[in-house]
């Protein structure tokens, strides 16, 4: 089996890389950066440049379906332009692969596309589960929302189309994790706002075999990318200080020293999301971190 990953050689999708080539499945990817080409067997590289709607066309032969992780970080500060490039980087992406397998006549039975939980409205109370449909008010929740349908799109070329809605992705060298510990690890390392606030975790390494799972079972419709059990801001801090051996004196910070120090994207510290991941363990997906203690761990032991 041939699969196309786009964003492949981003933080999530190395490792669905990786995981595809434990499990013999050739990748082709698409990359900006024509200094990132390979030419193996099992790992063919693309070019495209989304902005200038320029695409290898190539990159869909022999291809049955697609992994879609394409997207600028969230994790920069949103200024207005950059708030269109992390929405375009998702919409005009998945139109211009569309495009480009419509008018080329390549024949894609699968696609798996990223999402995220930033869909769902920031609540202390609710569980969210798939079916819920209300979408939060937020730039995060009007950028999932016009992801989703723009991936939909994909529908209309005959393909089964899933939509993993990624929660707080967990992983060594990138993501939140190193952010989160470096004021620990200084010794002033303290939770954000209440604490309260509910954090969907998932551990990279889990993340990437859910994708790969999803693939290979051929799923449609939408899947929590989260671990079974989330935490609570404040308990993330205190594991987080507990695996690295360093202790928590400061008072909480509030928001608004962290609106100052991050502009707009400071509402991803104080954003509180608890989202289920029981129907994609009904499906059979056993994770392999099920619990933060286990994932911190492994991640900073």
């Amino acid at each position: 089996m041939t699969v196309l990953i786009t964003g492949a050689t981003g933080l999530i999708g190395q490792e669905i890389v990786k995981q595809c080539h434990a499990k013999g499945i050739n990748v082709h990817y698409l990359t900006t950066s024509k200094s990132k080409l390979s030419k193996e067997d099992n790992y063919k590289g693309f070019y495209w440049n989304p902005n200038n709607n320029e695409i290898d066309h190539n990159c869909f032969k022999g291809v049955s379906a697609i992994i879609n992780m394409v997207g600028a970080s969230i994790s920069k500060r949103w200024t207005d332009e950059y708030k269109k490039e992390v929405l375009e980087s998702r919409t005009k992406t998945a139109t211009l692969l569309q495009n480009t397998i419509k008018t080329h006549n390549y024949k894609i039975d699968h696609v798996v596309s990223a999402s995220a939980i930033g869909i769902y409205p920031t609540s202390l109370v609710n569980y969210y589960e798939e079916d819920n449909s209300e979408v939060s008010e937020s730039f995060l929740g009007k950028v999932v929302n016009e992801w989703e349908d723009a991936v939909d799109g994909f529908k209309a070329l005959g393909c089964k189309v899933a939509k993993i809605r990624i929660g707080l992705v967990l992983a060594q060298d990138g993501g939140a994790l190193p952010e989160i510990v470096k004021p620990i690890k200084l010794g002033a390392g303290a939770a954000f706002g209440s604490g309260k606030q509910w954090q969907s975790w998932i551990h990279v390494e889990d993340l990437a075999a859910l994708f790969v799972f999803a693939l290979q079972n051929k799923f449609e419709g939408i899947y929590n990318g989260v671990a079974p059990n989330a935490v609570s801001n404040k308990e993330l801090t205190k594991a987080a200080a507990r695996v690295l051996s360093r202790p928590l004196i400061l008072p909480n910070i509030p928001k608004f020293a962290m609106k100052l120090a991050l502009g707009e994207m400071h509402m991803l510290l104080f954003e509180s999301q608890r989202v289920s991941s029981q129907k994609i363990e009904t499906e059979g997906f056993n994770f392999k971190f099920a619990n933060l203690k286990p994932a911190l761990e492994d991640l900073l032991g």
